[in-house]
């Protein structure tokens, strides 16, 4: 009686294989290719949080591939970008981002952070 190849086996090698590199910067393809929102270009490196947040506002607003509403897309994006950054971005950054959050709240007359109760 003759066995059959083991299935896992067979399975493994129909996978195409990941390099590191392209493992490592997948959250870079979604930040500049995002099916959302269209952003500008080095949005997330612009020095004021204010231009951070009205580019934001901007893409969220123009963009009709999102599924939320401009807002949370916009907040979506930049949380995302803070999160993926992890422990790699610098306190200032990290700072000017978090700044960016509240002023993309005041822009969408949202409540900012600071006055939630917790």
């Amino acid at each position: 009686m003759m066995q059959s190849p083991c299935p896992v086996a067979s399975m493994a090698s129909k996978r195409p294989a990941k390099t590191k590199a392209s493992a490592k910067r997948w959250s870079q393809d979604v930040t500049a290719h995002s099916n959302a929102l269209d952003l500008q270009k080095g949005v997330f490196t612009l020095k004021d949080p204010k231009r951070i947040a009205a580019s934001l506002k901007r893409s969220a607003e123009a963009s009709h591939r999102r599924k939320a509403d401009p807002y949370r897309s916009a907040m979506s994006m930049l949380v995302f970008y803070i999160n993926r950054a992890g422990k790699s971005l610098n306190p200032a950054d990290r700072a000017r981002l978090e700044r960016a959050k509240d002023e993309l709240r005041k822009l969408f007359g949202k409540t900012p952070s600071s006055a939630k109760p917790r």
